[in-house]
């Protein structure tokens, strides 16, 4: 609990207009981007620097309190719903790009930098930064790393987690660390970097991150096949694969986000297409043009109705400014839009799209399902309303058949969006409770009290409204 003398000393540490606990302030941080979950905090926090987050720790180590640390909010998993209360440490005023090194093709950064910011400054200097999540323009470094975000590019480059180099970090106690950095090879010890990247604020607060950068690819180009049916898609990218081409980008739609995506962007898709993959190489000039040409003839090959590509670099860039707004254009449809993130190995991505179709015919949901195809990790968003307790209870069965299917098909719950509360009574399913056991006594190593954000990743619930606490 924050006693009037827990608050003066907060004050003190950052300033009476940093801490905020008036009920306007607190409603706003009760929640984010995950639907039908909700948690008030005592208070909120913005701290300038590490010194102050080393402070603040420590004060809540002591009175036992919960600490949420969060940037925009922008999750998928609900990871920064203060569940128990407590302290939201906000961490979008440490926003500066302290360096960007083009000597070692490193940035080092403070974890409030929004995501698609960072990208425009390496890429006035023709270096690149690949990983790019659907939330880009509003969520930050931080929170890219909390979760290990992935994106679109996933495919060719990896996610966040392929260019964590490096990490400044504080510890519950409020000790100040450092793992990683500059190094390109460095095996001295655990690699406490990757275990902090996608720890979702379990176990420590994140202050400064330095990042791997690599060279801004000279050119691009996009190309959308139509199939109609799903199969014909799956083995095109299966195929295209097998032939050693590695796109920067494989994405997929179903008809149902065709529809939506469509009706929101006036594109002219053929709607009456079953479904479509969106593909974008980029690299040296000669070899985009290369690849391109053989994706084209290998989707024609495996049955494409129709084969498209962009006649210029802005034609292109419509169409995936077009992809990224579908979670957008879904959630137009009804009050409540749940998207979730099953992976699979490419091989059975037919398979979990047939499945994911099955699963919303038995339970009378509209469930469409869009994502990246090259990786095998799709989004299957139910369009729903959580006023409606029946069919919010037949949404629940829906995902975990579909989660089921995921494991059986040698997949995953959770491609990028994390754990957070969303998918806990999920874990066992991937992890076994061995695995979970395990993570617990590692966060227990860092966070002896259980204050760093409490109540996700291994404990039991289900999708549901939290009680708000005042």
């Amino acid at each position: 609990m924050i006693t009037p003398e827990i608050r003066s000393k907060l004050v003190s540490i950052s300033g009476e207009s940093w801490v905020r606990d008036t009920p306007n302030e607190l409603y706003a941080y009760s929640y984010d981007a995950t639907p039908m979950f909700q948690s008030m905090p005592e208070a909120v926090v913005h701290p300038a620097n590490t010194g102050e987050v080393s402070e603040i720790l420590r004060l809540a180590d002591e009175h036992r309190i919960p600490v949420i640390p969060r940037g925009s909010g922008t999750n998928l998993a609900a990871s920064t719903i203060p569940v128990e209360g407590g302290i939201v440490l906000n961490l979008n005023r440490l926003n500066q790009i302290h360096e960007i090194d083009v000597k070692n093709m490193t940035a080092t950064v403070g974890p409030g930098v929004i995501t698609a910011d960072f990208h425009q400054a390496v890429e006035s200097l023709g270096l690149f930064y690949p990983p790019d999540p659907g939330s880009m323009r509003i969520s930050t470094l931080g929170g890219n790393v909390a979760q290990c975000a992935g994106g679109m590019r996933g495919l060719k480059y990896g996610v966040t987690k392929d260019y964590v180099m490096g990490l400044e970090y504080v510890l519950p106690s409020g000790e100040i660390m450092r793992c990683g950095g500059k190094n390109v090879k460095d095996v001295a010890g655990y690699d406490l970097t990757r275990l902090l990247v996608g720890s979702e604020g379990t176990l420590a607060v994140i202050t400064e991150i330095t990042l791997k950068l690599i060279p801004l690819p000279e050119s691009k180009r996009t190309l959308v096949a139509y199939f109609t049916n799903l199969v014909d898609a799956a083995r095109t990218v299966e195929n295209v694969i097998a032939s050693r081409i590695i796109p920067a980008t494989m994405e997929f739609m179903d008809q149902g986000t065709m529809q939506v995506v469509d009706d929101f962007a006036k594109l002219g898709l053929p709607l009456h297409m079953k479904s479509m993959l969106l593909i974008e190489q980029d690299g040296p000039e000669e070899l985009v043009r290369r690849d391109i040409a053989r994706i084209a003839e290998i989707a024609a090959l495996n049955g494409a109705a129709s084969v498209e590509i962009a006649a210029t670099p802005e034609e292109g860039a419509k169409l995936l400014t077009a992809r990224r707004a579908a979670l957008s254009a879904l959630s137009r449809l009804k009050p409540t839009t749940i998207m979730e993130d099953a992976t699979v190995p490419r091989s059975r991505l037919a398979d979990i799209v047939a499945e994911v179709e099955r699963v919303a015919v038995k339970y009378g949901l509209q469930i469409c399902t869009f994502g990246h195809a090259g990786d095998g990790n799709l989004h299957p968003t139910c369009m729903t309303d959580e006023r409606n307790p029946e069919e919010i209870a037949r949404v629940e069965l829906a995902f975990e058949e579909i989660f089921r299917a995921s494991i059986s098909f040698g997949g995953t719950i959770t491609g990028e969006h994390g754990v957070g509360l969303a998918k806990m009574k999920y874990l066992h399913l991937k992890t076994g409770e061995a695995g979970i056991e395990l993570m617990q006594r590692i966060k227990e190593a860092f966070d002896p009290h259980q204050i760093m954000n409490p109540g996700k990743i291994f404990a039991r619930s289900e999708r549901r409204r939290l009680v708000v606490k005042r």
